[in-house]
């Protein structure tokens, strides 16, 4: 039996005016694979994302991913329904916490939907009835295993913003993780890490990889991240896919190299 991809990418073309930012691309993303999109500068990497994740509704092209429940088609879904509905959960680029809540209060945040649904919109909450407390019991429970999974259990009453920057970026993906997603997008999550960071964060997504079960999609420049994780790389360069493979098959490709390196000229030839 053929196993359907996480997420199908088909002919997705993003343009503003007359700039293609994404153009023609077509790609997939594996069951409990890290699958990684890397390119230089410029490349359309997080107008990806951001047709993925709904900020942007591309112009052409179709992203189905494949739940257990049957097929979702992402581009017909409202932002808040593709992280609600279909599951995708995102981190960014710049870190975007909740710099004056504890950090254990980032991550009970987002699961206000399940709060919000159990508490009967506020209702059962002001009653104090049974059901909204074992949810409030229940999302606790979940964002202390987070935050122990990803070392932060200890400064669960501090303010996110009083964090060092590498927590801060696990912190966000802890806070991602705490909405059981299927699909976790993560944008450039070693931007700022030193290496003992840069490795700390390998064995963090592998093992949510390895124990949740999920596909993770990543954009990133850290090519020891890169090549370190991922099961499957595409590069991009100006919007078009102009390789994909396995990090071995990567690292060696001509097209890959001149992209990243440029032409040699005559006398460098």
């Amino acid at each position: 039996m053929t196993t359907l991809p996480l997420l199908d990418v088909e002919h997705v073309t993003m343009r503003f005016g007359g700039l293609f930012a994404v153009n023609d691309l077509s790609f997939t993303a594996q069951p409990k694979a890290i699958t990684a999109v890397i390119g230089p500068n410029g490349a359309g990497k997080t107008t990806l994302f951001n047709c993925i994740t709904g900020f942007y509704k591309p112009q052409i092209g179709r992203m189905t991913l494949n739940h257990a429940d049957g097929p979702v088609l992402l581009e017909r879904l409202d932002d808040y329904d593709i992280a609600a509905k279909a599951r995708v959960a995102r981190t960014f680029q710049n870190i975007r916490l909740f710099a004056r809540m504890s950090v254990l209060e980032n991550l009970i945040v987002a699961q206000h939907r399940t709060l919000m649904r159990a508490s009967a919109f506020s209702l059962a909450g002001l009653l104090g009835l049974s059901r909204y407390s074992k949810a409030e019991r229940l999302a606790v429970d979940k964002a202390r295993h987070w935050l122990d999974r990803v070392g932060l259990l200890d400064l669960a009453d501090a303010d996110a913003g009083s964090l060092p920057y590498g927590s801060q970026r696990r912190l966000e993906i802890a806070r991602a993780m705490c909405t059981d997603p299927v699909l976790l997008c993560l944008d450039e999550p070693a931007a700022g890490l030193n290496p003992k960071e840069s490795l700390e964060l390998n064995t963090l997504l592998t093992g949510i990889r390895d124990e949740m079960g999920i596909g993770l999609l990543l954009i990133e420049h850290d090519m020891s991240v890169v090549m370190g994780i991922s099961d499957w790389v595409v590069v991009l360069d100006y919007g078009s896919k102009i390789a994909e493979g396995t990090p071995a098959e990567i690292r060696d490709d001509p097209a890959v190299i001149r992209a990243y390196l440029g032409e040699p000229d005559e006398a460098e030839a």
